[in-house]
Protein backbone atom coordinates (compact mmCIF):
# COMPACT_ATOMS: atom_id res chain seq x y z
CA UNK A 1 0.00 0.00 0.00
CA UNK A 2 2.84 2.30 1.06
CA UNK A 3 4.79 1.34 -1.95
CA UNK A 4 1.34 2.63 -4.33
CA UNK A 5 0.97 6.36 -2.58
CA UNK A 6 4.98 6.69 -3.39
CA UNK A 7 4.26 5.45 -6.97
CA UNK A 8 1.68 7.70 -7.11
CA UNK A 9 3.06 11.09 -5.68
CA UNK A 10 6.12 10.15 -8.11
CA UNK A 11 4.03 9.93 -11.19
CA UNK A 12 1.95 13.25 -10.03
CA UNK A 13 2.77 16.30 -12.51
CA UNK A 14 4.47 19.13 -11.61
CA UNK A 15 2.29 21.83 -12.57
CA UNK A 16 4.32 25.10 -11.33
CA UNK A 17 7.49 23.87 -13.58
CA UNK A 18 5.16 23.01 -16.76
CA UNK A 19 4.26 26.65 -16.20
CA UNK A 20 7.43 28.45 -15.38
CA UNK A 21 9.03 25.94 -18.44
CA UNK A 22 6.26 27.09 -20.63
CA UNK A 23 6.50 30.88 -19.34
CA UNK A 24 10.29 30.48 -20.30
CA UNK A 25 9.16 29.24 -24.11
CA UNK A 26 7.06 32.43 -24.40
CA UNK A 27 10.40 34.74 -23.27
CA UNK A 28 11.90 32.87 -26.13
CA UNK A 29 10.11 32.45 -28.93
CA UNK A 30 8.10 35.91 -28.58
CA UNK A 31 11.27 37.50 -30.05
CA UNK A 32 12.09 35.02 -32.50
CA UNK A 33 8.26 35.02 -33.84
CA UNK A 34 8.16 38.70 -34.26
CA UNK A 35 11.88 38.95 -35.93
CA UNK A 36 10.98 36.40 -38.52
CA UNK A 37 7.29 37.49 -39.53
CA UNK A 38 8.44 41.17 -39.43
CA UNK A 39 11.33 40.60 -41.97
CA UNK A 40 8.49 39.10 -44.30
CA UNK A 41 6.82 42.42 -44.39
CA UNK A 42 7.43 45.29 -46.86
CA UNK A 43 8.56 48.36 -45.29
CA UNK A 44 4.60 49.89 -45.39
CA UNK A 45 3.15 46.94 -43.79
CA UNK A 46 5.41 47.22 -40.59
CA UNK A 47 3.89 50.39 -40.03
CA UNK A 48 0.30 50.06 -40.36
CA UNK A 49 0.07 46.56 -39.12
CA UNK A 50 -0.15 44.91 -35.53
CA UNK A 51 3.25 43.75 -34.97
CA UNK A 52 2.33 39.87 -33.69
CA UNK A 53 -0.19 39.18 -36.88
CA UNK A 54 1.65 37.42 -39.63
CA UNK A 55 1.47 39.35 -42.81
CA UNK A 56 -1.21 39.25 -45.36
CA UNK A 57 0.74 39.01 -48.31
CA UNK A 58 4.04 38.40 -47.30
CA UNK A 59 7.50 39.16 -49.04
CA UNK A 60 10.84 38.53 -49.77
CA UNK A 61 12.00 42.09 -50.58
CA UNK A 62 13.77 42.61 -47.63
CA UNK A 63 15.79 39.81 -47.60
CA UNK A 64 16.64 40.83 -51.61
CA UNK A 65 17.37 44.89 -50.48
CA UNK A 66 19.97 43.17 -48.27
CA UNK A 67 21.24 40.38 -50.60
CA UNK A 68 22.23 43.57 -53.01
CA UNK A 69 24.10 45.14 -49.98
CA UNK A 70 26.70 43.40 -49.70
CA UNK A 71 25.70 40.69 -47.43
CA UNK A 72 27.16 37.49 -48.99
CA UNK A 73 30.74 39.28 -48.66
CA UNK A 74 30.15 39.78 -44.92
CA UNK A 75 29.08 36.74 -44.67
CA UNK A 76 31.65 34.97 -46.41
CA UNK A 77 34.50 37.22 -43.98
CA UNK A 78 33.08 35.92 -41.18
CA UNK A 79 32.98 32.21 -41.94
CA UNK A 80 36.65 32.38 -43.11
CA UNK A 81 36.78 34.26 -39.43
CA UNK A 82 35.00 32.08 -37.58
CA UNK A 83 36.83 28.27 -39.50
CA UNK A 84 40.07 29.86 -38.86
CA UNK A 85 39.43 31.35 -35.52
CA UNK A 86 38.42 27.75 -34.33
CA UNK A 87 40.65 25.45 -36.48
CA UNK A 88 44.00 27.04 -34.89
CA UNK A 89 42.46 27.18 -31.42
CA UNK A 90 40.79 23.64 -31.46
CA UNK A 91 44.27 22.44 -32.68
CA UNK A 92 46.68 24.25 -30.31
CA UNK A 93 44.28 23.47 -27.29
CA UNK A 94 44.14 20.15 -27.94
CA UNK A 95 47.91 19.59 -28.22
CA UNK A 96 48.54 21.87 -25.21
CA UNK A 97 45.65 19.82 -22.75
CA UNK A 98 47.57 16.56 -24.32
CA UNK A 99 51.16 18.21 -22.72
CA UNK A 100 49.49 19.45 -19.57
CA UNK A 101 47.92 15.86 -18.64
CA UNK A 102 50.01 13.25 -19.97
CA UNK A 103 53.25 15.19 -19.06
CA UNK A 104 53.10 15.85 -15.49
CA UNK A 105 56.09 17.92 -14.58
CA UNK A 106 56.46 21.24 -12.90
CA UNK A 107 56.53 23.11 -16.53
CA UNK A 108 53.29 21.08 -17.48
CA UNK A 109 51.80 22.53 -14.54
CA UNK A 110 53.13 25.79 -14.53
CA UNK A 111 51.36 25.89 -18.16
CA UNK A 112 48.53 24.98 -16.72
CA UNK A 113 48.30 27.64 -14.50
CA UNK A 114 48.82 29.99 -17.03
CA UNK A 115 46.02 29.07 -18.76
CA UNK A 116 44.02 30.09 -15.93
CA UNK A 117 45.67 33.12 -15.42
CA UNK A 118 44.06 34.02 -19.28
CA UNK A 119 40.69 33.22 -17.90
CA UNK A 120 40.98 36.21 -15.35
CA UNK A 121 41.95 38.81 -18.05
CA UNK A 122 38.71 40.41 -19.93
CA UNK A 123 39.09 41.59 -23.78
CA UNK A 124 38.49 44.42 -23.44
CA UNK A 125 41.39 45.55 -20.70
CA UNK A 126 43.68 44.46 -23.74
CA UNK A 127 42.03 46.03 -26.60
CA UNK A 128 45.20 48.73 -26.80
CA UNK A 129 48.02 46.64 -26.34
CA UNK A 130 46.46 44.36 -28.65
CA UNK A 131 45.64 47.23 -31.03
CA UNK A 132 49.43 48.70 -30.85
CA UNK A 133 50.58 44.52 -31.97
CA UNK A 134 47.98 44.55 -34.94
CA UNK A 135 49.75 48.00 -36.14
CA UNK A 136 53.29 46.99 -35.56
CA UNK A 137 52.72 43.76 -37.25
CA UNK A 138 51.04 45.68 -40.03
CA UNK A 139 47.98 43.21 -40.08
CA UNK A 140 45.86 45.89 -39.31
CA UNK A 141 42.11 46.27 -41.64
CA UNK A 142 43.06 42.55 -42.01
CA UNK A 143 41.31 39.50 -41.80
CA UNK A 144 44.27 37.96 -39.99
CA UNK A 145 43.85 40.88 -37.31
CA UNK A 146 40.43 39.63 -36.00
CA UNK A 147 41.81 35.67 -36.37
CA UNK A 148 44.89 35.71 -34.06
CA UNK A 149 43.49 37.61 -30.85
CA UNK A 150 40.17 35.87 -31.03
CA UNK A 151 42.11 32.28 -31.18
CA UNK A 152 44.45 33.70 -28.59
CA UNK A 153 41.56 35.07 -25.93
CA UNK A 154 39.59 31.61 -26.84
CA UNK A 155 42.60 29.13 -25.91
CA UNK A 156 42.26 29.46 -22.12
CA UNK A 157 38.96 28.09 -21.41
CA UNK A 158 39.38 25.37 -24.50
CA UNK A 159 42.97 24.30 -22.67
CA UNK A 160 41.20 24.09 -19.36
CA UNK A 161 37.82 21.98 -21.01
CA UNK A 162 39.65 19.78 -22.93
CA UNK A 163 42.09 18.85 -20.31
CA UNK A 164 39.74 18.00 -18.13
CA UNK A 165 38.08 15.38 -20.12
CA UNK A 166 41.56 14.25 -20.83
CA UNK A 167 42.17 13.28 -16.98
CA UNK A 168 38.87 10.57 -16.95
CA UNK A 169 40.63 8.97 -19.89
CA UNK A 170 42.52 5.78 -18.55
CA UNK A 171 45.85 5.80 -18.38
CA UNK A 172 46.05 2.53 -19.01
CA UNK A 173 44.83 2.91 -22.59
CA UNK A 174 48.22 5.75 -22.97
CA UNK A 175 50.47 2.99 -21.69
CA UNK A 176 49.28 0.19 -24.05
CA UNK A 177 49.85 2.35 -26.90
CA UNK A 178 52.94 3.65 -26.22
CA UNK A 179 54.50 -0.26 -25.48
CA UNK A 180 53.25 -0.64 -28.94
CA UNK A 181 55.76 1.83 -30.25
CA UNK A 182 52.98 4.97 -31.13
CA UNK A 183 54.63 8.19 -30.87
CA UNK A 184 53.10 10.73 -29.66
CA UNK A 185 51.09 12.46 -32.85
CA UNK A 186 50.26 8.52 -33.40
CA UNK A 187 48.48 8.93 -29.34
CA UNK A 188 46.88 12.18 -30.25
CA UNK A 189 45.31 10.99 -33.89
CA UNK A 190 44.32 7.79 -32.61
CA UNK A 191 43.35 8.07 -29.08
CA UNK A 192 42.97 11.58 -27.86
CA UNK A 193 41.09 12.92 -30.79
CA UNK A 194 38.26 9.94 -31.04
CA UNK A 195 37.72 10.27 -26.99
CA UNK A 196 37.54 13.56 -26.88
CA UNK A 197 35.44 14.13 -29.61
CA UNK A 198 32.38 15.33 -27.63
CA UNK A 199 34.48 17.55 -25.62
CA UNK A 200 36.23 19.25 -28.99
CA UNK A 201 32.71 19.64 -30.68
CA UNK A 202 31.41 20.83 -27.84
CA UNK A 203 34.20 23.96 -27.23
CA UNK A 204 34.15 24.65 -31.50
CA UNK A 205 30.48 25.69 -31.16
CA UNK A 206 31.20 27.72 -28.38
CA UNK A 207 34.33 29.03 -29.69
CA UNK A 208 32.72 29.71 -32.91
CA UNK A 209 29.43 31.37 -31.74
CA UNK A 210 32.13 33.60 -29.38
CA UNK A 211 34.13 34.87 -32.98
CA UNK A 212 30.69 34.76 -34.82
CA UNK A 213 29.20 37.42 -32.45
CA UNK A 214 32.03 39.40 -31.66
CA UNK A 215 31.70 42.76 -32.12
CA UNK A 216 34.71 44.42 -30.78
CA UNK A 217 37.96 43.15 -32.37
CA UNK A 218 36.21 44.09 -35.98
CA UNK A 219 34.82 47.51 -34.48
CA UNK A 220 38.40 48.18 -33.66
CA UNK A 221 40.44 46.30 -36.02
CA UNK A 222 39.38 46.85 -39.36
CA UNK A 223 38.61 49.76 -40.63
CA UNK A 224 37.58 49.00 -44.79
CA UNK A 225 34.09 48.05 -45.68
CA UNK A 226 35.51 45.28 -47.77
CA UNK A 227 36.93 43.95 -44.01
CA UNK A 228 33.84 44.08 -42.57
CA UNK A 229 32.16 40.85 -40.62
CA UNK A 230 28.49 40.32 -39.71
CA UNK A 231 27.96 41.93 -36.34
CA UNK A 232 29.66 45.49 -37.82
CA UNK A 233 27.66 44.69 -40.85
CA UNK A 234 24.73 45.07 -38.95
CA UNK A 235 25.45 47.97 -37.03
CA UNK A 236 25.73 49.27 -40.75
CA UNK A 237 22.80 48.51 -41.91
CA UNK A 238 20.83 50.11 -38.66
CA UNK A 239 21.96 52.86 -39.73
CA UNK A 240 21.40 52.75 -43.39
CA UNK A 241 18.01 51.40 -43.12
CA UNK A 242 17.10 53.25 -40.14
CA UNK A 243 13.62 53.45 -41.18
CA UNK A 244 13.27 50.03 -43.19
CA UNK A 245 12.93 47.68 -40.10
CA UNK A 246 12.12 44.38 -42.16
CA UNK A 247 15.71 45.00 -43.70
CA UNK A 248 17.42 45.08 -40.28
CA UNK A 249 15.00 42.29 -39.63
CA UNK A 250 15.71 40.27 -42.35
CA UNK A 251 19.83 40.80 -42.25
CA UNK A 252 19.28 39.41 -38.45
CA UNK A 253 17.70 36.13 -39.61
CA UNK A 254 20.00 35.67 -42.55
CA UNK A 255 22.97 36.19 -40.00
CA UNK A 256 21.57 33.84 -37.72
CA UNK A 257 20.89 31.01 -40.41
CA UNK A 258 25.37 29.55 -40.26
CA UNK A 259 24.77 29.37 -36.30
CA UNK A 260 21.51 27.39 -36.59
CA UNK A 261 22.95 24.86 -39.11
CA UNK A 262 26.14 24.32 -37.32
CA UNK A 263 24.11 23.47 -34.36
CA UNK A 264 22.15 21.24 -36.23
CA UNK A 265 25.20 19.05 -37.63
CA UNK A 266 26.91 19.21 -33.78
CA UNK A 267 23.53 18.65 -31.92
CA UNK A 268 24.39 14.95 -31.04
CA UNK A 269 28.19 15.23 -29.88
CA UNK A 270 27.14 19.08 -28.03
CA UNK A 271 25.04 17.28 -25.51
CA UNK A 272 27.02 14.42 -25.53
CA UNK A 273 29.91 17.13 -24.49
CA UNK A 274 27.54 18.78 -22.08
CA UNK A 275 26.04 16.11 -20.35
CA UNK A 276 29.23 14.38 -20.60
CA UNK A 277 30.41 15.27 -16.81
CA UNK A 278 26.59 13.63 -15.46
CA UNK A 279 27.27 10.54 -16.57
CA UNK A 280 30.28 9.10 -15.10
Amino acid sequence: MAAGVRSRAHRRPNVVGGLAGFAWLLVVIVPVYYVVITSLRDQEGFFSSNPLVPPEEPTLDSYRLVLENDFLRYLGNSVVVTLATVAITVTVSLLAAYYVVRADTRFSRLTYRSFLLGLAIPLQATIIPVYYLIVQAQLYDTLLAIILPSAAFAIPLTVVILANFLRDVPGELFESMRLDGAGHWRVVWSLVLPLTRPAVVTVAVYDALQVWNGFLFPLILTQSPDQRLLPLALWSFQGQFTVNIPAVLAAVVLSTLPVLALYILGRRQLVSGLTAGFSR
